[in-house]
């Protein structure tokens, strides 16, 4: 299936063995899980339970969405804007270029279009119809962050992308270019040509895989973006480390914190940050405007669909964060937002009925888990 992408050969493998994160067979997380990150008595759900339990996993309505082409005719007045389109997809505006990270417009978190997880709101403006996009930055190859269908439309457009490493052998099956992949270790940075714009990546906890055997093969990372003026972070998707304070030293400060808030589960606390934990990584990062992502598009836990912005809502106000939580397709400029107007709130309000019992069938242990 072309969707699975392809493993990394050649000079490229070599690059990827290179690596301090490689450990042999994979890449590694760079420190041993932190111990409360991880409830150990807290059940790993069964493939039942993710597939037909929990409650309100996803709404009854589509979400409230804003067409944002027009606000993208005029630059940010501030220099900086956002336009959160889904998930964990953001049309970045800074130092006058266009940055759009982990670009999902497919129908499903999967390799197939069949089967999987399926998009329960679809994104406010069609690719076809964004703006000219400077460069895409990859945060990793899981499915909904890696899109097949999306990556063979943007390779139409000659758009440049910036990724992990091996990601990049992904990419050029899909179309892209070799020329138009720069693939980086953490640390490591891009800066594009013709801009004052510098992209680095930095660490973050999480893990890769597209199939059944490529568990770990390519890296995951956070990504800083950078003009003269503003700093951003996008976490990717991640656990909570106590390299965020590392990321602050080396590449803050950050006007906008992008991190993921959504599909966390208390047995897979190390690798999903969840809004509790999201709100100490983004004080580890020296504070910011806190846009979260990673929710809202997806049913890939089991919790209500709206509960990352709830509870991110109720403890962020309690700690005086900067919340920053947009419609989807607003464009925002963060250093102008005073307060959150609850907007997702009436939308498939009434709790649904209990899902009938799910079969006791665990997850095989080779396949990825959870599969974002």
């Amino acid at each position: 299936m072309k969707s699975f992408g392809r493993r990394a050969q050649g000079l490229r493998l070599e690059r990827v063995q290179a690596s301090p994160r490689w450990g042999g067979e994979g890449f590694r997380n760079l420190h041993p899980i932190p111990p409360g990150l991880r409830d150990l008595q807290a059940p790993r759900p069964t493939l039942g339970e993710f597939l037909c339990g929990g409650k309100r996993r996803v709404p009854d309505a589509p979400l409230p969405a804003h067409d944002p082409r027009a606000a993208w005719l005029r630059a940010p007045d501030t220099g900086l804007r956002a336009t959160w389109l889904g998930h964990s997809t953001v049309l970045v505006e800074i130092g006058g270029r266009r940055i759009l990270t982990d670009p999902v417009w497919g129908p499903r978190a999967s390799p197939s279009r069949l089967a999987g997880p399926k998009r329960f709101q679809p994104v406010p403006v069609g690719l076809a119809k964004m703006p000219p996009i400077d460069l895409v930055v990859l945060s990793h190859d899981h499915y909904d962050h890696l899109d097949y269908p999306t990556v063979t439309a943007l390779a139409k457009t000659g758009v440049p992308f910036v990724t992990s490493l091996g990601v990049g052998a992904h990419l050029e099956a899909f179309g892209v270019r070799p020329e138009l992949v720069t693939e980086l270790d953490w640390w490591e940075h891009h800066d594009l040509p013709g801009s004052e714009i510098r992209v680095s990546a930095a660490p973050s906890q999480h893990f890769s895989g597209r199939g059944l055997k490529d568990r770990n093969a390519t890296l995951w990372s956070s990504f800083v973006i950078r003009s003269q003026r503003h700093g951003v972070f996008f976490s990717g998707d991640t656990g909570l480390t106590s390299e965020y304070a590392l990321i602050r030293d080396r590449l803050g400060p950050f006007d906008l914190v992008m991190l993921e808030v959504g599909a966390f589960h208390p047995s897979w606390g190390d690798i999903h940050l969840g809004p509790a934990n999201a709100l100490e990584a983004h004080a580890l990062l020296g504070g910011g405007a806190f846009l979260p992502v990673h929710w809202g598009t997806f049913s890939l836990a089991l919790h209500a669909w709206d509960e990352p912005a709830e509870t991110l809502l109720e403890l962020g106000t309690r700690r005086g964060t900067p919340l920053v939580m947009p419609r989807l397709g607003e464009a925002v400029e963060p250093v102008r937002i005073e307060g959150v107007s609850p907007w997702w709130r009436g939308v498939g309000g009434a709790e649904r009925p209990e899902a009938p019992p799910a079969p006791a069938m665990t997850m095989p242990p080779s396949l990825p888990w959870p599969l974002d």
